[in-house]
């Protein structure tokens, strides 16, 4: 909590991020690039699923980082509800448009798994499909919200109110498998030499989020104090 207290401030904010959103960001595709290089040449073909497994390395880290995402985001709602830190509202709205894209991602390369591996590019029937179809509509629609609004003030509780709404679809989303019958109760098994390569892309997913987010914080904050710096100057006038 001291942590969040010290980087409330925009000023602390932004001195110290701009020492970890370039860093991270650079880390991100190093980490994706060394990942996709032995998971698409070095490692062999998987035993079932032939090349069309590889699709993994792309498809089941942008699944997780679409759900961190989401996390994320409903912890910053929830410190913006209790604390009224401003930062944590900019924080809740510069994960959306990341989140929102990994999950688009995260369809599109379902879909092409899909096929060749249930024989089907899409299924309503199943409930993790239909329900992270969900979850990419509730971030168009929180950043739809914060677009709509007259004023930063009610855009920022409009939108964290639809995200803690919205997090009921998190347990809905990871459990579906066990409460629904779903094409995704038919698990792959991948080989250890495919795991491997498979989490670093992940980490590098999770670090390029996090030098993205910075940011897209450090943007907004910009974005503020130009238009306070405006406001202030046709006041003077």
């Amino acid at each position: 909590m001291a942590v969040l207290s010290y980087l409330a401030n925009p000023y602390r904010f932004m001195a110290v991020s701009k020492w970890f959103a370039l860093p991270f960001t650079l880390l991100g595709v190093g980490l994706i690039l060394i990942g996709a290089y032995f998971g698409l040449f070095v490692v062999p073909e998987d035993f079932q699923q032939g090349d069309s497994a590889r699709i993994m390395f792309v498809h089941v880290p942008a699944m997780w980082l679409s759900l961190f995402a989401y996390a994320f985001m409903t912890g910053a709602s929830i410190v913006s509800f209790i604390w009224r830190h401003t930062l944590a509202d900019v924080a809740a709205k510069s994960a959306a448009p990341i989140g929102a894209a990994v999950t688009a991602l995260g369809l599109m390369t379902g879909s092409i798994w899909g096929y060749p591996t249930w024989g089907t590019w899409w299924e309503w029937g199943d409930a993790r499909l239909v329900s992270v179809l969900v979850l990419f509509f509730i971030y168009l629609g929180y950043m739809a919200i914060w677009q709509a609004m007259d004023t930063p003030q009610k855009a920022a509780r409009a939108a964290a109110i639809l995200c803690l709404v919205g997090a009921v679809n998190l347990p809905i989303i990871q459990f579906s498998v066990e409460w629904f019958s779903t094409l995704h109760q038919v698990k792959m098994k991948a080989a250890d030499e495919f795991k491997y390569p498979m989490y670093v892309v992940a980490l590098g997913y999770f670090s390029l989020f996090g030098g993205l987010t910075l940011f897209n914080m450090r943007a907004e904050v910009m974005n503020t104090r130009a238009e306070m710096l405006m406001q202030r100057r046709q006041a003077a006038e």
